[in-house]
């Protein structure tokens, strides 16, 4: 399992429409074809932007199946408009435990 993190900047003045289309989009994500649940939190420094954390099988799971799938055009049309730059995504490997 990975975990992907997206920090999603959001135009300003649109974070609560932006919110209640998050809403809408979460269960479309954890929807997809090896998705194992997905979260989204605003940062409190600077309001307009927000975290996205989303637990995938792997990064092929997300790069190639769900950004190839007719569930990612559902997600883009929910939330990419309120993007104002390309949201910067990453991914991270399972937790360290000690």
């Amino acid at each position: 399992m990975i975990i992907e993190h997206a920090l999603l900047p959001v135009a300003p003045g649109e974070e609560e429409a932006f919110e209640e289309a998050m809403r809408q989009a979460l269960p479309v994500i954890e929807s997809a074809k090896g998705c194992h649940g997905a979260s989204i939190q605003r940062q409190i420094e600077n309001p307009s932007t927000f975290l996205l954390l989303v637990r995938w099988e792997s990064v092929e799971a997300h790069m190639a199946v769900f950004r190839n799938s007719e569930i990612f055009q559902q997600w883009r049309l929910l939330t990419h408009h309120f993007y104002v730059t390309p949201p910067t995504v990453t991914h991270f490997e399972e937790p360290i435990h000690r």
